[in-house]
């Protein structure tokens, strides 16, 4: 295949983005960038991330964007995400929060200032805590409920019509429902938000709903 063929297969994975070390992988000189920008083939959209012109855009593009700007200095994307954008995302809650929560490693750093509109949480997720959908990486479900839960900055009533939500879409299961309370961090700050997590769960199992 041609680098311009490599480069596609690559933006084709992530809604049309890509990034400069990426495009240099595919044989592009960091020289001639500047080339692709005057011709109106490639669209600079953040320092060192990029977008096809001609690849239509998506409905939630800044999704894969930031996704990509959370990259290390292997170019490997690191954030996840989480808490409520991936409760948006899952489609399990009408809130729209001020910013896009995004859960990256603990050892995450940049030499940049961390964006306004981004809310990091640091921590080392387990790969049965993510889903890959196209461009980006979400947290599953459960492990976006037991997120808001521990955080405890969602009102309750929205966290017991997420649970709702999830079950009657077969998101989670009545099993999974059940290790809410158990897997939320255990402290004695905490011990008021597990109990709260422990009744939710009950009442929704309860309610046969």
């Amino acid at each position: 295949m041609s680098k311009q063929d490599d480069l596609f297969e690559i933006a084709d994975r992530q809604q049309g983005y890509f990034t400069s070390q990426q495009a240099e992988g595919c044989g592009f000189s960091r020289s001639n960038f500047h080339f692709k920008l005057r011709s109106g083939e490639w669209i600079k959209e953040q320092r060192g991330i990029y977008r096809l012109a001609r690849y239509p855009v998506s409905q939630r593009p800044e999704l894969v964007l930031w996704t990509l700007w959370s990259r290390d200095k292997k170019g490997n994307s690191q954030g996840i995400w989480s808490h409520q954008t991936a409760l948006d995302i899952h489609e399990l809650s009408d809130m729209m929060p001020a910013k896009m929560h995004l859960s990256v490693p603990i050892r995450f750093r940049r030499r940049i200032e961390i964006p306004k509109n981004l809310c990091l949480h640091f921590v080392d997720l387990i790969e049965s805590d993510i889903e890959t959908h196209q461009g980006f990486k979400v947290t599953t479900p459960l492990r976006t409920l037991i997120d808001i839960i521990d955080e405890g900055t969602t009102p309750q009533e929205q966290v017991t019509q997420a649970i709702r939500e999830a079950l009657q879409r077969g998101l989670i299961s009545r099993g999974q429902l059940t290790q809410i309370p158990q897997r939320t961090r255990y402290s004695l700050a905490r011990r008021k938000t597990r109990r709260t997590s422990s009744r939710m769960a009950n009442a929704v199992c309860s309610d046969g709903r």
